[in-house]
């Protein structure tokens, strides 16, 4: 496929294609807010999916600190949660947030990268139920939890 074909974002991949985690994910990292913020591929499996936040200065909510700001972190989120519905259905459905819930924990560790694993753990034929965790190193002390769904726009998860 010549570059010309290549889609530039994931809102070029027709609805319904094939869902290839890694290379979502460096879509996602070469465009748009996630490629600002930085997020790139960690990790996935069927039904979830980790990206990471590098911390960079640009994100430190505030600087006596060093700690990065909530709106990286709910991206992260927002990104990694939708991203584990296309692993569990294995196709792209574009959709949209409709809640995206988040409980802070603690402050990320000025520094450290944040993992976010987001996890789809319902699929109905428009709605998809997600969870997932926010931590800079260690699963077992999280940053943040969320909660949401997502609503398929064009098509349907099933």
């Amino acid at each position: 496929m010549s570059d010309a074909a290549q889609p530039r974002s994931l809102h070029d991949l027709p609805p319904g294609s094939a869902f290839n985690p890694a290379g979502a994910a460096q879509l996602m990292s070469r465009h748009g807010h996630g490629g600002w913020l930085g997020l790139t591929y960690h990790a996935h499996g069927t039904g979830w999916m980790e990206l990471a936040l590098p911390w960079r200065e640009e994100l430190v909510g505030v600087p006596e600190t060093g700690v990065l700001a909530s709106g990286p972190i709910i991206s992260l989120m927002d990104n990694a949660t939708s991203m584990s519905v296309w692993a569990l259905c294995g196709r792209f459905v574009p959709h949209a947030t409709l809640d995206l819930r988040v409980d802070y924990m603690r402050a990320a560790v000025p520094g450290r990268t944040v993992i976010g694993r987001g996890e789809c753990y319902k699929l109905t034929r428009t709605i998809a139920f997600i969870r997932g965790i926010a931590h800079d190193g260690d699963p077992e002390d999280p940053v943040a939890h969320v909660i949401g769904t997502f609503m398929a726009t064009h098509g349907t998860y099933l």
